[in-house]
């Protein structure tokens, strides 16, 4: 199925600073959510955060706070942020069925996350480049493991563009400027 920025929700799990100097891929983690969070918000794509044990692993990374001003935080202590009946509540009621997923540990959160979404019934599309764990072989197992389940394996540029459908109009202009130039600082590691 393809994306629709209406029907869209972007879902950062546990990016979180005292974790990412061990994740393997944790920078351009960081970077691609960022810079993907930078379109969602610019086209009011809900984007939002989880910390898992913010007291003892951090909070979101600044990074990731500063380019999305327009974001919802969530902390939780399940590993499946679904299972939280708060956030699985506030889900439903937003009325998006379209989670694009990424964050760290992917073998972790994020799978456990990816899951518990799927089994909620949501299409679920898994952020690629976007998705580390400690170890990239876990990134890759988890990977594999959600695909297997139903998930969509997504980069961030197959993403934006699907949001943005066109490029005849005032919004691709204006995001085109902003964000879709080519980025060769952006190296893409597909786990």
């Amino acid at each position: 199925m393809r994306l629709n920025s209406e029907e869209s929700l972007l879902l950062v799990v546990d990016l979180q600073a005292g974790l990412l100097p061990v994740v393997d891929g944790g920078e351009q983690a960081v970077a691609e959510a960022a810079w993907l969070g930078g379109i969602a918000c610019a086209l009011s794509v809900p984007v939002w955060l989880t910390e898992q044990n913010p007291e003892g692993l951090g909070g979101s990374d600044p990074r990731l706070l500063t380019a999305l001003p327009d974001h919802l935080r969530w902390q939780k202590t399940h590993f499946n942020a679904h299972a939280e009946p708060e956030f699985a509540a506030a889900l439903e009621q937003s009325g998006r069925r379209q989670i694009v997923l990424c964050g760290s540990e992917a073998h972790i959160c994020v799978l456990q996350t990816g899951l518990g979404l799927l089994e909620a019934g949501y299409a679920l599309y898994w952020l690629c480049e976007a998705t580390v764990s400690r170890r990239a072989e876990e990134a890759r197992l988890a990977r594999e493991r959600v695909v297997s389940a139903g998930a969509v394996p997504v980069s961030a540029d197959m993403v934006a563009y699907e949001w943005l459908e066109r490029c005849d109009g005032e919004r691709f202009r204006q995001l085109h400027k902003a964000f879709l130039k080519p980025r060769s600082s952006r190296p893409l590691r597909f786990f």
